[in-house]
């Protein structure tokens, strides 16, 4: 037996729990180099959920119970409360610097950078919703929104990583979550994560504004 069929067994052998094991290292390996690198595009955010749903899906099945469905969501800070949008409306993560103040926009407007040659406006989410302001620090990132026919970024004062959350453990809202947060709210945790609707942010004319000046 050659070494190349020893390490397809190999592998094949291996549990369910050494697997997850092993795809919770590829996946800090990850997180490790997006902190170096200050930065996250779509597809390695996207790559490392893929293959920590594999496992979970395995552990499910290995466990005899189904996988219900899950939202795959990108976790950030603002103003010290968690937020979350679903990565489906998420193109890359970008660190904030260099932006550009544009006159004649309303304050929620940061402004626009430059993302490999896109001209891109950030909007402060915090002045938007009327949260406490924060300061910009090394932390700060912009992470990018985009559909079909709209893409801007929206800043966060940290970004806490990526997770997948199962359907069930998402609630429609909270009695205390009011104001504009409630209007762009897609549904809460029990561990208090508010998850935004980023389709709607994308498509809300209060958020999308003319950069344009006469």
């Amino acid at each position: 037996m050659n070494s190349q069929a020893q390490k397809t067994i190999e592998k094949a052998n291996l549990s369910v729990d050494e697997r997850w094991t092993e795809v919770r290292k590829q996946l800090d390996e990850a997180r490790a180099s997006y902190n170096q690198a200050g930065e996250m595009s779509g597809e390695e955010i996207k790559s490392a959920l893929k293959k920590r749903a594999k496992l979970l899906a395995a552990r499910s099945k290995d466990e005899g119970k189904g996988a219900g469905e899950k939202l795959d969501v990108v976790e950030f800070l603002l103003a010290h409360e968690k937020y979350a949008i679903e990565l489906s409306c998420i193109r890359e993560v970008y660190p904030y610097k260099d932006c550009t103040p544009i006159p004649c926009t309303p304050s929620f407007v940061l402004g626009v950078i430059n993302v490999r040659s896109r001209i891109l406006s950030v909007v402060d989410l915090k002045e938007f919703f009327e949260l406490p302001k924060q300061k910009i620090t090394e932390n700060s990132r912009v992470i990018i929104l985009a559909s079909d026919d709209m893409e801007f970024g929206v800043l966060a004062d940290e970004l806490k990583g990526v997770n997948s959350i199962p359907s069930e453990k998402i609630q429609p809202s909270l009695p205390t979550l009011t104001g504009l947060r409630a209007q762009y709210l897609k549904g809460v945790t029990a561990g208090g994560l508010v998850i935004l609707d980023g389709l709607r942010i994308l498509q809300d004319k209060r958020i999308v504004v003319n950069l344009e000046v006469e």
